[in-house]
C-alpha cells in the first residue's frame, strides 16, 4: 500500500483518527493519535515528533526529539475504537540526521534482514512463531515494603472444583490435562474464535487456534509464517487484537511466561527457515531431511544460545518455565521429534517447502524485531563458519543416565546469566550493524538495573513459607 492509496482508504471507509505505533525497547507497543484531517503524503516522508526521553530506554533528555514516520504497507482498521482509526506501524529517526535509529527494535529487524541478503547465505527469512497465553477471570498482585501477594482466578481453572458458582457445573480442568478436550470442558472456544476472526478480519494469515496444556484458560492462536519484519509487526497485532477480544468478554490475558506454579508454562516455539532464489535452503537429504546449510544453522543457534535467550527470553519470570526435568526445552541439543531439545526438525510433512527448525525456548514476552532478530544472526553465522551441531538427541532425555545427561548442554538457568552470556558473546550480532553495542550495553544494563536486581532485593512470598520459623 502506498500513501496515496492509505489516504484513499481513509475516505473510503470515512476514517477519522490516525493512530501512529512503534515499539519501545523491552517490547510494548506505543501509540498516539492524530485527527485524520493531520494525514497527508508529505507525513509519510517528513514524519511527526515526539518525545523519546519519556520511551523506556531510548534517549536522554536532552537529546530527547524523535520523529515517527509511518510505514503506509502496515495499515489497517483498527476494530475496537469507537471512532474509525486507521493504524499504522511507524520506524523511528533522528530528526537532525534523519538516520534510523539504533535503539528502535523494528530498525534492528530491518537490518538484520539486509545483512542477510548481503551476505548471499539467502535472500529471505520466514519466522512462524507459535504464542502461548492465558486468559484469566480477574488478577490483582501488589508489592509493597510490607507486603507482596498475586491472586489469578479464572472459570476453568482446577482450585474452583469445590466454588460455590451457584451452580457450579464442574468442567474444571485439571492441571497439565487442557490438551484438547471440547467444550464444555474447554470454556475458552466462543472467546478464541472471536479472536481468530478478528484477526482474520485484519488482514492476518490464521492457521488455528486451540486450547493448551495448562488449566485456566491457556490457550494458542497459531500465524502462517511471514517474513521476519512483517512478522514481528504481525505479532504486535496479535497480541493487541486478543487482549482486547478478552476485554470484550470482561477477561484479562497474560503472555507472561510462568504466571501459574505448578502447571505448564506459555512458550513460544519459533521456526525458522531460510529461502534462496525462491528454494528453500534448509531442504537436503542429510538427518531429518535437512541440508548442510541447515545443520550448520542449527549449530549456530546452540552455540550461541545462552546469549540468544537474553532476547528471546527476556524476563526473569521466563526461567520459571525453562527448568530442567520437565517439558521444558533446556537441553541445547537438536532433534527430530523430542519436545525437551533447544531445536527441533518438525517431521508433519516430507516437502521441501516445508523444511524448517524450530527454536523451542522462546517465549511470548520477548521483543519479536530483537528476538527474531538475534535468531537470524545467529543462523547466518553458523552458515557462514560451518558449525557442526553435533549428533542428534533422539533419545528420551528422561531415561538418560545420569552421566550422558550430565554431558548435554542446558539452557541458562536465569535472566541474569543469560545476560552474562550476552555480553560475552555478542560479536556476531554486531556484524552488518545489526545489532551496535550501545544496543547490547544498554539492554544488558536495562534488563540488570531494572529487572534483575529489582527481584533479587525483593523478598518472595514463598521465603516465608520455608524461613520464617527460623
Amino acid at each position: 500500500m502506498t500513501p496515496r492509496e492509505v489516504l484513499a482508504l481513509c475516505r473510503e471507509k470515512d476514517v477519522k483518527a490516525v493512530d501512529l505505533r512503534f515499539m519501545d525497547f523491552p517490547g510494548l507497543w506505543q501509540h498516539f493519535t492524530i485527527p485524520v484531517s493531520k494525514l497527508d503524503e508529505d507525513i509519510f516522508e517528513d514524519g511527526l515528533g515526539f518525545d523519546g526521553s519519556s520511551i523506556r530506554g531510548w534517549q536522554a533528555i536532552n537529546e530527547s526529539d524523535m520523529l515517527v514516520v509511518p510505514q503506509p504497507e502496515t495499515a489497517w482498521i483498527d476494530p475496537f475504537t469507537e471512532l474509525t482509526t486507521l493504524a499504522m506501524i511507524c520506524n523511528i529517526q533522528d530528526p537532525i540526521t534523519r538516520e534510523d535509529y539504533s535503539r528502535d527494535p523494528r530498525n534492528v529487524a530491518r537490518k538484520a534482514v539486509n545483512y542477510l541478503k548481503s551476505s548471499g547465505v539467502a535472500d529471505s527469512a520466514f519466522i512462524g512463531p507459535e504464542a502461548e497465553f492465558f486468559i484469566f477471570d480477574d488478577i490483582r498482585f501488589d508489592h509493597k515494603s510490607h507486603q507482596g501477594f498475586y491472586y489469578i482466578d479464572s472459570v476453568e481453572g482446577e482450585w474452583n472444583r469445590g466454588r460455590d458458582e451457584g451452580p457450579n457445573l464442574g468442567y474444571k480442568l485439571r492441571h497439565k490435562e487442557g490438551y484438547f478436550p471440547v467444550p464444555p470442558a474447554d470454556q475458552m472456544m466462543n472467546i478464541r474464535n472471536e479472536m481468530m476472526q478478528t484477526m482474520i478480519d485484519c488482514g492476518l494469515d490464521v492457521e488455528a487456534q486451540h486450547h493448551e496444556v495448562a488449566t485456566a484458560g491457556q490457550s494458542e492462536i497459531d500465524l502462517r509464517f511471514q517474513e521476519l519484519v512483517h512478522m514481528a509487526d504481525q505479532l504486535l497485532m496479535f497480541k493487541y487484537i486478543i487482549k482486547n477480544v478478552a476485554k470484550k468478554y470482561n477477561k484479562t490475558v497474560t503472555f507472561m511466561p510462568k504466571p501459574i506454579f505448578a502447571d505448564n508454562g506459555s512458550g513460544m516455539h519459533t521456526h525458522i527457515s531460510l529461502w534462496k532464489g525462491n528454494e528453500p535452503i534448509f531442504a537436503g537429504s542429510g538427518y531429518a531431511g535437512l541440508s548442510e546449510a541447515a545443520m550448520y544453522a542449527i549449530g549456530g543457534i546452540l552455540k550461541h544460545a545462552p546469549a540468544l535467550l537474553a532476547f528471546t527470553n527476556p524476563t526473569t519470570n521466563s526461567y520459571k518455565r525453562l527448568v530442567p526435568g520437565y517439558e521444558a526445552p533446556v537441553n541445547l541439543a537438536y532433534s527430530q521429534r523430542n519436545r525437551s531439545a533447544a531445536c527441533r526438525i518438525p517431521m508433519y510433512s516430507a516437502s521441501p517447502k516445508s523444511k524448517r527448525i524450530e527454536f523451542r525456548c522462546p517465549d511470548p514476552s520477548c521483543n519479536p524485531y530483537l528476538a527474531f532478530s538475534a535468531l537470524l544472526m545467529a543462523v547466518i553465522d553458523g552458515i557462514q563458519n560451518k558449525i557442526n551441531p553435533g549428533e542428534p538427541l533422539d533419545k528420551d532425555i528422561y531415561d538418560l543416565p545420569p552421566e550422558e545427561l550430565a554431558a548435554v548442554p542446558k539452557a541458562p538457568g536465569s535472566l541474569d546469566e543469560a545476560l552474562l552470556a550476552l555480553a560475552s558473546d555478542h560479536e556476531f550480532l554486531l556484524r552488518g550493524d545489526v545489532f551496535t553495542s550501545d544496543v547490547i550495553e544498554t539492554w544488558i544494563k536495562y534488563k540488570m538495573e531494572r529487572e534483575v536486581d529489582a527481584m533479587r532485593l525483593r523478598p518472595h512470598p514463598y521465603e516465608f513459607c520455608l524461613y520464617y520459623d527460623i
